[in-house]
């Protein structure tokens, strides 16, 4: 079974970093494209970036030029390094696959919470 643990997160002032890290077992890793979610109190969950298997990456307009994934394949770890981070980051951050089919169970997320 396909187990997902996100970690990483925590408190941080508006304009600090934080890097969230994706660990993915029972599953081929290396050839999916991995995704980088979140979901605000309230809101439904979004996609912040996803990354090939070959490393192109692709990023939400609202964390462009701020957020970087990145991946390591022989770790079977996807990761997320958040830059210049603002109050509207805060949220619950997941990993699963960018695909039509991704894992049916998501991981229990990180929470990111960021003050003004």
């Amino acid at each position: 079974q396909v187990q997902l643990v996100e970690s990483g997160g925590g408190l941080v002032q508006a304009g600090g970093s934080l890097r969230l890290s994706c660990a993915v077992s029972g599953s081929s890793f290396s050839g999916n494209v991995m995704g980088w979610y979140r979901q605000a109190p309230g809101k439904q969950r979004e996609l912040v970036a996803y990354i090939s298997s070959s490393g192109n990456t692709n990023y939400a307009e609202s964390v462009k030029g701020r957020f970087t994934i990145s991946r390591d394949n022989a770790k079977n770890t996807v990761y997320l390094q958040m830059n210049s981070l603002k109050p509207e980051d805060t949220a619950v951050y997941y990993c699963n696959k960018y695909s039509i089919s991704p894992y049916r169970n998501w991981g229990q997320g990180t929470q990111v919470t960021v003050s003004s």
